[in-house]
């Protein structure tokens, strides 16, 4: 037989027989001796436990794709037989044996042996090895048939008398399927760690820290054996102390949806500079979202905090709500409106807002967190809030809680985001560190001195240095008399400082954006806002609910780090 066999009986597995390709494969075997001491190779296969457990529970076991020394892999299937004792003893190193007992006692010894293996069990519990033409056979009838041929051999050449318990042994060479098993490992986890290398690389390497906010996400992807998926998340500082947060979701797995996610995110970022409401950034990314690939639908909450409003203004296009705990710990569930995923086109985006006061805490997720196979979503989400119920600490800490609560390990089946965004109360000495001051513009003539008078009055209140105070109160001056010379009422002047930045902010009711453009020697107008650029870090303006516009410019805190941000 092309199989190895080998026939091993008693307690210490001694040696009955071993056929010509079980020599072939590990050389010469002495018949009589323990298997420890002719058969070394099952003790580096660890075989041995498996040989006992057959002995002592008389149940066929089998083990796939052990590899010998010599480098060739084989499954062994060990299975219960009754081994002719006189056979087994008598045998000598050549394998001959003796035979002295009368021909009708051989006839039932053999016969014995032959109906105790026949009506012993089949291996319900193993999976067949493939046979040496790479077919699958079954481990039972290839033993039950080796079995036969093999006990035949023995009792020809013995004589009869009691059996006594023993192992086949049968080994098939699946060298060929275990290495082409290795390399289609080896290529999945090629595939695999380039799908989480580019999908890492294409989340945030670090993340924006707004002045009011404070922010920690986690991305853990799938276990080793999920392909990795398109789940992202982004944060996206619009300046006038302004922070759009973004989670998000392709359908998909494997490199090609870590690419459209990396593509969504940067049409995303690009689109948040233009400062326009939620809906908006959602309307013109499912357009886009077809045109990069129509097979492929996304998910996606995009939502943004304003200090001076205390909530969050979002939309969402087929994501899961975003949860907010807020300061005296009550769940709040963001609910409509909410639309179809991404890419399937022929909808108008709505956007919604949930509070964000100081003190509470937002977790914005994408669904390998919640989602189970044997559950409800809606059950998950349920958990969810029940854990970020009890989830206090630090965002990082509070992510960390998350995961754990919701039972997210390395082997976890699905990709895993979550953004959590905290707004810190501010007590004691940080109160003076962010102030706000606003003053409402009536019109006439008299309202550019008095909007310098009071952004004077208010920012020598503030205590900045001099040279910042008058910069100040030049931006504010100019910001006025662009709002006065194009704009409508009713008119706003606002000045707001943080622990890094002054921000002057004016709002009107009219809805034309000022551009900065380059004035003529001998042009009168044109030139404020060119001004309020040159002096500012950055500037920028945008189209407020109702109608209307807000400008407004920034100056970075003397040792607080320079943002550049560029106007629309």
């Amino acid at each position: 037989m092309p199989a190895l066999v080998a026939l091993v009986h008693g307690p210490q597995h001694r040696v009955a027989y071993v056929n010509e390709a079980y020599t072939g494969a590990f050389g010469p075997r002495t018949t009589g001796a323990p298997a420890h001491e002719a058969l070394p190779e099952l003790e580096e296969l660890g075989l041995f436990p498996l040989l006992d457990q057959v002995l002592r529970s008389s149940k066929p076991r089998t083990v796939k794709s052990r590899k010998a020394a010599g480098g060739r892999s084989y499954t062994f299937t060990c299975t219960p037989v009754a081994v002719p004792t006189t056979a087994a003893s008598s045998s000598d190193a050549t394998g001959r044996g003796t035979a002295d007992h009368n021909a009708a006692d051989h006839n039932a010894a053999k016969n014995s042996a032959r109906g105790n293996w026949e009506n012993s069990a089949a291996p319900a519990d193993t999976n067949p090895p493939p046979a040496p033409d790479g077919k699958a056979e079954g481990n039972a009838a290839s033993a039950r048939a080796t079995a036969t041929k093999v006990l035949s051999s023995v009792d020809d050449k013995g004589s009869a008398g009691p059996s006594e318990d023993g192992i086949l042994l049968f080994a098939t060479d699946v060298t060929d399927h275990a290495e082409a098993a290795e390399r289609l490992r080896a290529s999945e986890r090629r595939q695999r760690e380039t799908a989480v290398t580019l999908q890492r690389s294409l989340l945030p390497q670090e993340l924006e820290q707004p002045d009011d906010l404070r922010i920690a996400a986690t991305y853990q992807p799938g276990g080793t054996e999920a392909a990795v998926g398109g789940d992202w998340y982004d944060v996206i500082t619009l300046g006038g102390g302004r922070t759009a947060l973004v989670i998000g979701d392709v359908m998909g797995r494997g490199v090609r949806a870590a690419a459209v996610m990396g593509q969504l995110r940067t049409a995303v970022r690009a689109y948040a500079r233009l400062d326009l409401p939620p809906h908006e950034v959602l309307q013109l990314l499912d357009g886009l979202a077809a045109e990069i690939d129509a097979t492929q639908i996304a998910t996606c909450a995009y939502a943004v905090h304003d200090p001076n409003e205390g909530r969050l203004v979002y939309a969402s296009a087929g994501h899961l709500p975003i949860l907010v705990r807020d300061e005296n710990g009550v769940i709040h569930r963001a609910g409509e409106p909410t639309g179809p995923p991404l890419g399937t086109g022929g909808w108008l985006h709505t956007s919604g807002s949930v509070p964000l006061s100081p003190g509470s805490t937002a977790v914005l997720y994408t669904d390998g967190l919640v989602e189970r196979r044997d559950e409800d979503i809606d059950e998950g989400v349920a958990s969810l809030e029940a854990a970020l119920a009890g989830a206090t600490g630090t965002p990082q800490v509070v992510c960390d809680r998350l995961i754990r609560a919701l039972g997210v390990t390395a082997a976890h089946d699905d990709d895993v985001a979550v953004l959590v965004v905290q707004h810190p109360a501010r007590t004691g000495s940080d109160c003076d560190l962010f102030r706000n001051a606003a003053l409402e513009l009536l019109g006439g003539i008299e309202a550019a001195p008095r909007a310098r008078a009071f952004a004077s009055g208010v920012l020598a209140s503030w205590r900045f240095p001099t040279e910042l105070h008058d910069l100040g109160v030049l931006a504010a001056s100019e910001l006025v008399a662009n709002s006065l010379q194009h704009g409508s009422p009713p008119m706003r002047l606002r000045l707001r400082r943080t622990d890094r930045r002054l921000i002057i902010e004016v709002t009107d009711g009219d809805d034309h954006l000022p551009r900065r453009r380059r004035a003529e020697p001998g042009d009168e107008t044109g030139r404020g806002i060119a001004i309020v650029a040159t002096i500012a870090s950055s500037w920028g303006c945008r189209r407020t609910p109702g109608g209307g516009k807000a400008v407004w410019c920034e100056f970075a805190l003397p040792g607080a780090p320079r943002t550049q941000l560029v106007a629309p």
